[in-house]
C-alpha cells in the first residue's frame, strides 16, 4: 500500500483521537475548543467509584413467591440480572454483591458517577417483566374489553415469548447504513418461539412491553428463524443504548424493593491521583528515554508510535465508555510501558540483519516480516485469555478484559502499522 496513503490514514486517526481526548470546555489561546461529542453524545471519561463516588442501593428481595430449596438460587440470579443491567459491557465498574441474612435477601449496589439516587432506582430498582404481544385484527378488538384496550391497544393477544427467553440486548450499526439499531439475541427456546411467532404474522407489528408499559411495537418484515432480530427504526446511539439496558432487565426471579439509598463520596484523594499520574509520567519518561538511548532514531519513532497509541486507547475508552477507576489507570499506563514490547522485537531483528549485511531498507522489511509471527502469536494468545475472561467473568473482570483487549489491538496497529511506515518514509526521504 502506498506510504503517503498510510500516512494520511495514521494522520486522519490521530487527529480525530485528539479531538475526542479534548477535555470538555478546554480553551487554547482564550479561544473555547468544541466540545467533543459522538453521535450527540459529549466525550468525556468516566471515573470509577474511587475517583469520583456515586450512588449505593440496598435491595431487598421479596422471596414469598419462591420454594425455600429455590432462593440462593434465586437470589443469585437475581444479582446477575442486575449486574447485567446496570453494566452491560462490563466497562462501568458498578460493585453488586448479594448478602444473606436468615431469612433476608438483599443485593448492595454501588453505582459509579451517578449522584442521582432517583436515577440509580429507575435502572436497577423496579421489578422488570418483559412481555411480547401480538397485534389483533379490527374484528377481534371488537371483542376486547375497554380497560384491556386501554392498557394494551391493539396488542391484545399475550405470546409465550418473555424476558427469560432473551439472552442479550445491544446497540449496534446497520452495516449498509450505519443507522444506530437495536441487536437481539435469544436462547435455544426463544428462537424456537420467535421463529413461530414472526412466521405467522409477518408484516404485522409484535409489540414489546415492559411492566406493562409499551417500549416499541417494531413491524415484521418477514419470518426470522435464526434468533437474532434486529429492531430498527429512527433511533438515536442513546436511545438504542437506553432500549437495550431496558430490555436486557428481563424478568427477576424475585420482585426487589430499596430499603436504603445513599450518596458515596470518592474514596481516594486528589493527592492521590495526582501522585499516580506523576508515577506514570515519570515511568513513561523513562521508557522514551530508553528507547532513544538504545535505539536512537528508530527509538524516536517507537516513542511517537507510542503517542499516537496512547491517543487512540484514550479516545476509545471515551467513545465505549470505560469507566476508569485508579487501578483501571495503573493498568493504562501499564499497557503504555508493554506497548513497545513489539518494537524492540522488531529491531532487533533489524539490527541483526545490518550485521548480516543488508542495506538498511531491506533490514527494515525483513526485521517487520520475520518479527511479525512471534508478535502475532503473542498477542493472539493474550486476545484468547481477554476472551475467556470477559466470557467466564463478571463485573471488574470483565472490565479488565475489554480494556486489556482494546489497548493489544490498538499496540498492534501502532507497533506494525504506524512504526513501520514512519520508517519506510523517513529511509526514502534519507
Amino acid at each position: 500500500m502506498n506510504n503517503r496513503f498510510l500516512i494520511g490514514i495514521i494522520v486522519l486517526i490521530t487527529a480525530i483521537a485528539v479531538y475526542f481526548d479534548l477535555p470538555t470546555n478546554a480553551t487554547i489561546f482564550k479561544h473555547e475548543l468544541p466540545t467533543p461529542s459522538f453521535f450527540g453524545r459529549v466525550l468525556e471519561l468516566k471515573k470509577g467509584l474511587d475517583l469520583a463516588g456515586g450512588t449505593r442501593l440496598v435491595l431487598q428481595a421479596d422471596m414469598s413467591q419462591v420454594n425455600s430449596a429455590d432462593r440462593d438460587t434465586a437470589l443469585e440470579s437475581l444479582k446477575g440480572i442486575i449486574e447485567r443491567r446496570v453494566n452491560l459491557f462490563g466497562v462501568s465498574e458498578p460493585v453488586v454483591q448479594s448478602s444473606k441474612s436468615g431469612n433476608d435477601y438483599r443485593v448492595i449496589v454501588e453505582l459509579a458517577g451517578i449522584t442521582d439516587v432517583n436515577q440509580a432506582i429507575d435502572l436497577v430498582g423496579k421489578t422488570a417483566n418483559l412481555t411480547f404481544r401480538e397485534e389483533v385484527s379490527a374484528s377481534e378488538s371488537a371483542n376486547i374489553s375497554t380497560i384491556s384496550a386501554q392498557l394494551y391497544g391493539p396488542y391484545q393477544k399475550l405470546t409465550d415469548l418473555s424476558g427469560k427467553d432473551l439472552k442479550l440486548a445491544k446497540p449496534a450499526f446497520q452495516s449498509s447504513t450505519n443507522e444506530p439499531i437495536i441487536q437481539l439475541t435469544f436462547n435455544a427456546e426463544g428462537t424456537k418461539k420467535f421463529a413461530d411467532i414472526t412466521t405467522r404474522d409477518v408484516g404485522k407489528h409484535l409489540a414489546i412491553f415492559l411492566d406493562d408499559q409499551l417500549l416499541m411495537a417494531p413491524t415484521i418484515q418477514s419470518a426470522i428463524t435464526d434468533g437474532q432480530p434486529v429492531i430498527s427504526g429512527n433511533f438515536t446511539t442513546a436511545q438504542t443504548k437506553e432500549y437495550s439496558i431496558l430490555l436486557n432487565s428481563g424478568a427477576l426471579p424475585a420482585p426487589v424493593h430499596v430499603i436504603e439509598q445513599r450518596t458515596i463520596g470518592a474514596t481516594l484523594g486528589q493527592d492521590s491521583i495526582n501522585k499516580s499520574l506523576l508515577a506514570g509520567t515519570v515511568g513513561l519518561t523513562i521508557v522514551a528515554l530508553f528507547m532513544i538511548a538504545n535505539y536512537g532514531r528508530l527509538g524516536i519513532f517507537a516513542d511517537l508510535a507510542l503517542m499516537i497509541y496512547s491517543l487512540v486507547v484514550l479516545a476509545i475508552f471515551k467513545l465505549i465508555p470505560v469507566t476508569l477507576t485508579l487501578a483501571g489507570i495503573a493498568g493504562f499506563i501499564l499497557s503504555i510501558g508493554m506497548a513497545v514490547d513489539a518494537n524492540i522485537l522488531i529491531f532487533e531483528r533489524m539490527k541483526e540483519e545490518i550485521r548480516w549485511g543488508r542495506s538498511k531498507i531491506a533490514a527494515i522489511e525483513l526485521g517487520f516480516a520475520r518479527a511479525f509471527p512471534s508478535i502475532r502469536d503473542s498477542n493472539a494468545s493474550s486476545l484468547i485469555t481477554c476472551a475467556i475472561l470477559f466470557y467466564f467473568g463478571t463485573g471488574s473482570v470483565r472490565g479488565f478484559a475489554v480494556t486489556l483487549a482494546i489497548g493489544i489491538i490498538v499496540s498492534l496497529f501502532t507497533a506494525v502499522t504506524v512504526t513501520r511506515t514512519l520508517l519506510r518514509t523517513f529511509n526514502k526521504i534519507q
